[in-house]
């Protein structure tokens, strides 16, 4: 687009007078400050006053000035608003002698104040260095004893700030003890033990690792210490590969191949910790609510789900999906003794199979002895299965054909739920402690390469040897 100069009178434009320059009408400028927002902003409507133009607010990005209208060719910069050349002054179309006069006498004036602020700072340069050389003439001059009171006020002054900085670094070398995952700082914190790994003080980490330390990886960026301290957090917090491979400032396909190897040696070391106690254990430690109401009790079962990805093949998906959930899943029967330790874990099973098939078929009744009592919910319709062992299950009554429980019924079924709740307590602090329970678990998990057992089962299995390291939810009075 071809610019004209908006001055009346003046004909000049850019495609035939290429020796003219043409400036933009100044924009008021308002994101450097509300001195800068006036001033741009006084400068605008004095350039309209100098054109006498109606121009439409719409158009002032478009309205030019030339050359020709300013004293030295060009206008001044935003913050020169003494200089005559900050507003258009010369050959604006109206009164063009008195114009032109005005503006000589302007350029005149910035001129010979421009002359009077340049001998002023000579002056004040000259003054200076007068100072200057009277300043080095007196401090030749001071005596010994106040140049040793100002050495020593400065050494005093340099100690003060010797020992601030001191003080800082000792802050922040405590801040970064605080957060670094060295062996370090997790001595004898049993507060950071608990957070990060679910376990209850130092003194149980530290037998754990003392277990299992030969076997882990030896030639690793990550020590043997990180190594088992990072399995774990990614059980208690269920933190991604990518926040641990940050943490430990390594590769994340480092921490995913160590967290793989870790978990089945972990699996192999600690699935001793699940173990069937034999009945005079249980009759010597049997909490004091199940000596009331259960003192035959060997187990108390129930079963948990935990959320798996839908499976692409139609088979898989459909014996996954479990229609309490309504969730692919896979689930776990797990059985605990009256101390509230975990006493049997299962493998997985699909979300569609029914509690009394998992407890026929996982092997838990080959634990059982004659005169045990199985503690379960009405969903343990098992009473033809354990009786083949000898072995009394206890459940809620059923209201089915009945108008309503007997007295009889209603309170054994209190006294049934008062004590079968705490396998409910053991899952869910098991789901709480390792949260990567509570997550949604890739297909991945579920695949068997070397062995017949998942990672999931694995996982599960870790987590509950975790849990009988910690204090039990059941109290023994």
């Amino acid at each position: 687009m071809v610019n004209f100069c908006a001055v009346i009178g003046c004909s000049n434009r850019a495609d035939r007078d290429r020796n003219k320059s043409f400036f933009r009408l100044p924009s008021v400028i308002t994101h450097q400050g509300p001195s800068t927002e006036k001033l741009s902003s006084r400068r605008q409507r004095e350039w309209l006053a100098a054109i006498k133009r109606d121009i439409k607010k719409s158009n002032y990005c478009f309205t030019r000035v030339c050359s020709d209208h300013f004293i030295t060719g060009s206008p001044s910069t935003l913050y020169d608003s003494e200089n005559p050349d900050w507003v258009p002054t010369l050959h604006l179309g109206y009164d063009e002698i008195l114009d032109t006069t005005s503006s000589m006498q302007q350029a005149q004036r910035y001129s010979r104040a421009q002359d009077r602020a340049h001998s002023k700072r000579r002056r004040l340069d000259h003054d200076a260095e007068a100072d200057v050389d009277q300043d080095d003439t007196s401090t030749a001059t001071v005596s010994l004893e106040e140049s040793k009171s100002s050495k020593e006020c400065q050494t005093d002054l340099l100690m003060s700030d010797l020992k601030q900085h001191e003080l800082e670094i000792s802050v922040l070398k405590k801040a970064h003890h605080d957060t670094s995952l060295t062996i370090d700082s997790f001595k004898n914190n049993d507060s950071k033990i608990h957070c990060y790994t679910g376990l209850p003080n130092w003194e149980v980490f530290s037998s754990l690792y003392d277990f299992v330390h030969r076997d882990l990886c030896q030639r690793s960026s990550l020590s043997p210490f990180q190594q088992l301290l990072m399995v774990l957090m990614r059980l208690r917090k269920n933190l991604q590969f990518d926040d641990l491979a940050y943490r430990f400032s390594t590769h994340k396909s480092t921490i995913s191949r160590l967290f793989n190897q870790l978990i089945e040696i972990l699996y192999v070391k600690l699935k001793f910790l699940i173990v069937w106690p034999d009945r005079d254990t249980l009759l010597l430690t049997m909490p004091m609510c199940f000596r009331k109401y259960s003192p035959n009790c060997a187990i108390v079962i129930d079963c948990f789900e935990i959320f798996i990805e839908k499976p692409s093949d139609l088979m898989a998906s459909a014996q996954t999906f479990s229609s309490y959930k309504h969730h692919n899943t896979v689930k776990y029967l797990i059985g605990i003794t009256p101390q509230g330790t975990v006493s049997f874990i299962s493998k997985g099973w699909g979300g569609r199979v029914s509690d009394k098939y998992i407890t026929e078929n996982s092997g838990l009744l080959n634990y059982l002895l004659p005169g045990d009592t199985i503690l379960a919910d009405r969903g343990f319709d098992i009473q033809e299965s354990v009786a083949a062992w000898s072995v009394k299950l206890s459940i809620p009554a059923f209201t089915k054909g009945k108008k309503q429980l007997t007295g009889i019924d209603v309170e054994q079924t209190r006294r049934i739920a008062n004590i079968r709740v705490h396998v409910e307590r053991v899952i869910g602090l098991l789901r709480n402690k390792y949260t990567i329970l509570k997550d949604t678990q890739p297909i991945d998990a579920l695949q068997t390469k070397c062995s017949n057992t998942c990672q999931l089962d694995k996982i599960v299995t870790v987590c509950c040897c975790l849990v009988n390291l910690c204090d039990s939810v059941i109290p023994l009075d």
